[in-house]
């Protein structure tokens, strides 16, 4: 199943609810997760840029993008960032693919393509 990385920001807002009650946010967001047919692998608090870090799997990106477009509807996060994430062994299949490309930067032409 595709994984994906899910990067939260959190309204100070919901900042000083999870004060007033700490929780464990891997665990509320998990039926949220499989509710849309994926899986919570992953999930770390962190500083900066984002609040929580986290590693889902979803059946495809559609799956993702409503997680994430549900999760931001509610208000409760200022920023939410989904990336696609592919294995090391894809990623060498992609390179191997890449070796096929007919692209050519503006002012060439691909290889092979007269």
């Amino acid at each position: 199943m595709p994984e994906y990385l899910v990067q939260v920001a959190y309204t100070p807002e919901a900042w000083e609810a999870m004060i007033r009650e700490p929780q464990n946010r891997q665990e509320i967001v998990r039926p949220a997760v499989e509710s849309l047919g994926g899986k919570f692998t992953h999930a770390w608090i962190s500083f900066g840029e984002y609040d929580l870090i986290g590693i889902i799997e979803m059946p495809s990106n559609v799956d993702a993008a409503a997680f994430s477009i549900g999760v931001t509807s509610k208000g409760a996060v200022k920023a939410l960032k989904t990336t696609p994430l592919i294995s090391m062994e894809q990623s060498v299949e992609a390179m191997g693919r890449a070796q096929r490309l007919a692209y050519a930067p503006p002012g060439r032409t691909p290889s092979g393509v007269r």
